[in-house]
């Protein structure tokens, strides 16, 4: 008798561990080992795994070593790692964050897919506890953004199509769709765009419950082609730190630590926000004050994705949609530096188009974007479809 009639369980688990690859998912690995790091002979890639299929991180390994270079990688469990942050101490996490570290300074390249378990999974942790691993795990983030090749996405899941309101399958084809766009030609426009916020100096930023102003001076702009994030799709860069005056509201909801937020409406004075409220204005102030600079805005990005239209409490999806805007509390980085340090960086969305309320983005008393849709001739190739 084969082993399989005594224990039907393991024929099960076989042919889920050895189901025929989705085509998608070899060519999405081609597309992150040889566009988005660009790994060369001798590189060293290091992958981490959160709650994905072992097909993926099979697919990545074999595209890793086709390019010549060296694959590692780290698997997670969303379910361990809030286990360990719930009585998180600081030797604990002293030590977690000095051997990734170690890790991450001998790494050439990084790539990050994050399965998306339950969103609040993080929700009960306790907030000092929350703080100290955000904090203890920030220069280990702050070594991979500034000293690799990176990128990070998400894994398509049924609480993702949830949180999306559509059908699982539906989803997994919006999720290949997004992330496999043809990056390239949409790099004049966006290089446009980059050139436009680089020599700007003065932001003004109008809609429902927003009006904002900013200076943008002397910082450079950096324009997002999937070399950083899958799906991508924004422009950004940094305000002066003293600069930013007025009242912002957030029209998309977002999740950050574990807790869901919505309306989230900030009040700015000299830079500093000074009055913040949402539907948890407690938790929201208790975040805001992880740290000084918490309270300062460390990046201001136009997102563009031609696909991505409603948010989904996903950020690496929400920044990223068209005729939006983020405008982000905390840690400015190293190639838009406007001075502003923290453990934080929270990319919350504003969207622009007609359906959430319309809006406008001037730079220097120019009209750049009107009700998403932008004005000027060399970036109308990045406005998405009506």
């Amino acid at each position: 008798m084969m082993r399989e009639q005594l224990f039907p369980f393991l024929s099960e688990l076989s042919s889920a561990n050895f189901a025929m690859q989705d085509p998608r998912v070899t060519e999405l690995a081609k597309q992150l080992v040889n566009y988005s790091v660009s790994a060369k002979t001798g590189d060293r890639v290091l992958v981490e795994l959160f709650d994905v299929p072992d097909q993926v991180g099979i697919a990545l390994i074999r595209e890793i070593r086709e390019a010549g270079a060296l694959p590692f990688v780290n698997v997670h469990q969303a379910s361990l790692s809030r286990e360990l942050a719930v009585e998180a101490t600081e030797a604990q996490y002293d030590l977690i964050a000095k051997s990734a570290m170690h890790q991450m300074r001998t790494m050439d390249c990084y790539i990050a897919v994050r399965g998306s378990y339950n969103i609040n999974e993080f929700s009960d942790v306790p907030a000092d506890a929350m703080r100290q691993v955000s904090q203890k795990m920030r220069p280990v983030i702050n070594r991979r953004v500034n000293h690799t090749r990176w990128c990070v996405l998400r894994w398509p899941h049924p609480s993702m199509a949830q949180s999306a309101g559509m059908s699982t399958e539906a989803f997994e084809d919006f999720f290949f769709q997004a992330c496999l766009l043809d990056y390239p030609s949409l790099k004049r426009g966006m290089n446009a765009l980059e050139r436009l916020m680089s020599n700007a100096k003065d932001v003004h930023i109008i809609g429902p419950g927003t009006d904002l102003t900013f200076s943008i001076k002397g910082l450079d702009a950096h324009a997002c082609a999937g070399t950083h994030n899958i799906p991508d799709g924004e422009c950004f860069t940094a305000p002066v730190k003293h600069s930013v005056e007025g009242v912002i509201t957030y029209n998309a909801p977002s999740i950050y630590q574990g807790i869901a937020f919505d309306n989230v409406r900030f009040v700015f004075k000299k830079g500093k926000i000074i009055e913040a409220t949402a539907n948890n204005t407690e938790a929201l102030n208790r975040i805001l004050d992880t740290d000084p600079g918490a309270r300062y805005i460390g990046e201001f990005a136009i997102g563009f994705h031609p696909h991505i239209h409603e948010p989904m409490r996903d950020i690496l999806f929400d920044e990223k949609i068209a005729g939006s805007f983020h405008f982000t509390p905390g840690q400015a980085y190293d190639v838009a530096d406007n001075g502003n340090k923290s453990s934080v960086h929270w990319d919350l969305v504003s969207i622009q188009r007609p359906d959430y309320g319309g809006g406008e983005i001037t730079f220097d008393g120019k009209l750049i974007r009107q009700d998403g849709q932008f004005i000027p001739k060399s970036l109308q190739s990045l406005n998405y479809p009506e």
